[in-house]
C-alpha cells in the first residue's frame, strides 16, 4: 500500500489535502528481511510506517533470551517512539521478518507536525491509544488467561497472524513454549477429527 492511501484509511484517516502533505514528510524505503528498524539499547529517534511487509519487536534479557511482544504486519503503524523508548533509547529491537516497504519520520519531526497540525495531532493520538489499548490487552491476557485460552484470543485479536509470523514468536508472544503451543494445536486437530 501507498502512504497516502494508508493515511487516508479509516479508522485514523486524514483528509486528502492534509494526507499529501503529510505523506510528503516520511521518507520511504525497501528493507529487506533480517534488518532492525530499532535496536535495544540504542538511540532510537524514529517512527515507523510499514506499508508491507512484517516486523516483530522484541525485547532481549541479560542473558539474551528475546520476548516477542509485538507483531506488525502491513499496512500499520509500529508502536510509537514515545510507548517504545526511554531518555531517546529504545527499550525493544524491531526486526524485520519479511522484507518490508517502511516510511520513516524522525519523532521530533512529528511532534511539530502534530504542534502545527490539528488533524495530525488527532491522527497521531489516536495511533497512541490504539497501541496502549493493544498493550492492555495483551497484558490482561498474560495474567487472566491459560495457554488454551490465550491462543483463542490471540486468534481473535490477531486473526491473520498464525499465518504470517513464526510459531516460536507466537509462543514467545502468548507466554508460552513452543511446545506448549504445538500441544495446544494437535489437541484442536484431535478435537476436530473425534
Amino acid at each position: 500500500m501507498d502512504l497516502f492511501t494508508f493515511l487516508t484509511c479509516p479508522p485514523n484517516a486524514l483528509d486528502g489535502d492534509t494526507a499529501r502533505e503529510f505523506a510528503a514528510e516520511w521518507n520511504v524505503e525497501f528493507v529487506e528481511k533480517g534488518r532492525r528498524l530499532a535496536t535495544q539499547g540504542e538511540p532510537d529517534p524514529m517512527e515507523h510506517i510499514i506499508l508491507d511487509g512484517r516486523a516483530t519487536s522484541q525485547i532481549s534479557g541479560p542473558e539474551g533470551r528475546g520476548v516477542c511482544v509485538s507483531f506488525n504486519a502491513g499496512p500499520c503503524v509500529v508502536a510509537p517512539n514515545v510507548a517504545r523508548t526511554r531518555n531517546g533509547t529504545s527499550l525493544v529491537s524491531i526486526e524485520v521478518v519479511a522484507d518490508a516497504l517502511v516510511a520513516h519520520m524522525d519523532s521530533r519531526a512529528l511532534t511539530e507536525l502534530m504542534l502545527a497540525s490539528e488533524p495530525i495531532r488527532e491522527w497521531a493520538n489516536g495511533i497512541l491509544q490504539h497501541e496502549l489499548a493493544r498493550k492492555a490487552d495483551r497484558e490482561w491476557c498474560l495474567a487472566a488467561l491459560g495457554g488454551a485460552d490465550r491462543l483463542a484470543w490471540f486468534r481473535r485479536d490477531f486473526p491473520r497472524h498464525e499465518g504470517l509470523f513464526g510459531h516460536y514468536l507466537i509462543a514467545s508472544f502468548l507466554g508460552i513454549t513452543p511446545v506448549t503451543l504445538s500441544r495446544l494445536r494437535g489437541a484442536e486437530r484431535d478435537t476436530a477429527v473425534d
